[in-house]
Formats: C-alpha cells, structure tokens, sequence
C-alpha cells in the first residue's frame, strides 16, 4: 500500500471519528503501511486541504489529527448544530490559565495569585473536564495536585502545553501610573514541585 492508497483510507479515517486520532491508533490500523508513508499522507491531506476554497483543516490537535472548522465559517456551522458554547466566566478563565501555566498546581497557589477563594472554580472546571485531578502533594493535608486536560487542548485548538503563549509573550497590562500619563492605554486580556507519583492519575 502506498501513500496514494493511504490518503483516502485516512480522510475517511478523520472524517468520521469525533476526536483527534493520533499517530500510534493510525499505525495500529493500518499494519499494511508504515509511519512514514501515513505521515506522508496526513501532510497531503493538510496540504489539500490549506486551499481557500475549503471549508475544514485537518489540524493537529492534543497530539493527534482531526478535520475542523475552518475558523472563519465556524458561524454557520453553529446553526447547523445549535449547541451551546462551552462558556467561561472571568474567574474560570484566570483559574483556567493559572492551572495550565503552572501545573501541576494545589489549589493553595492558585488562590494566591488570584487572591480569592477558588473551590467553586475548580469544581467547575473539573465538572467541564478542563482540568483534572494530577495526584495529591506530600505537603500536611495532602492537597490535590490539578492540571489540565485533553480536552482543554481540544477546546483551545493546541496541540500540546508547549503551544500556550510564552508568557514573556504576552503584553501586560499598563500600570496606574501610565493610564494617567496615556488615559487612551487600555489593559489587555489576558509548575508547581512534585507531587505523589504514587498517587498519580493516567
């Protein structure tokens, strides 16, 4: 089998599953092949499918391929599906943030960056399945070690942790004092040590 076999076999392949398939499952399935001509077809696929006149990618998410919206027609699919966006408050998303650039994190450290109590918001966020429950740290009380999911890099279209925003990145917001200075200045949006490895989940 070659590549020009394998390109249709794997359209139909991201086509009809409903979440990333990664490499190893894709080898697994096609035992006829080999990794390198798969790859070579996922970068015609990804090549093919770059041309404007296409309304999906393939897009490599959470370390595995999937067809997706193109970003600029995602409104019109939202009438076809009419499903209910996940939506975060201010206070899941600053917790949200915390827990990805910091993990694994306890539930101390992120209410000592945001200054107030987090319980309800870490609860919310382990009910949406964005984060999830890492282990306990061997501190007295054995607080819960948090981290993010397959599906937080699902929902914010990464690959990996490593594609977040390199902090030094993002622009931060101007103090009091240059507001003052520039009153049209507006702010911009924007790992912990070990853990029980013993205790931690898969």
């Amino acid at each position: 089998m070659d590549h020009f076999e394998i390109k249709p076999i794997l359209e139909s392949l991201f086509f009809i599953s409903d979440s990333p398939i990664r490499l190893e499952a894709l080898v697994e399935i096609l035992p006829e092949s080999n990794q390198e001509a798969i790859l070579e077809g996922i970068r015609q696929i990804q090549a093919e499918y770059q041309d404007h006149s296409k309304g999906i990618e393939l897009a490599e998410i959470a370390s595995g391929y999937q067809f997706r919206t193109k970003p600029i027609w995602a409104g019109w699919v939202s009438r076809l599906k009419k499903v209910k966006a996940i939506k975060l408050s201010q206070a899941a998303l600053e917790t949200l943030a915390i827990v990805a650039y910091r993990q694994p994190v306890i539930r101390p450290t992120v209410e000592e960056i945001r200054g107030v109590d987090s319980g309800s918001v870490l609860h919310t966020l382990l009910e949406k399945g964005l984060i999830k429950i890492m282990g306990r740290k061997d501190l007295p009380g054995r607080p819960m070690v948090y981290g993010t999911t397959k599906a937080f890099l699902e929902l914010f279209s990464l690959n990996t942790l490593s594609d977040l925003p390199n902090l030094k990145e993002i622009q931060l917001p101007p103090t009091p004092e240059k507001m003052l200075e520039n009153p049209s200045l507006s702010p911009s949006p924007h790992r912990e040590e070990e853990w029980s490895e013993g205790e931690k989940e898969t």
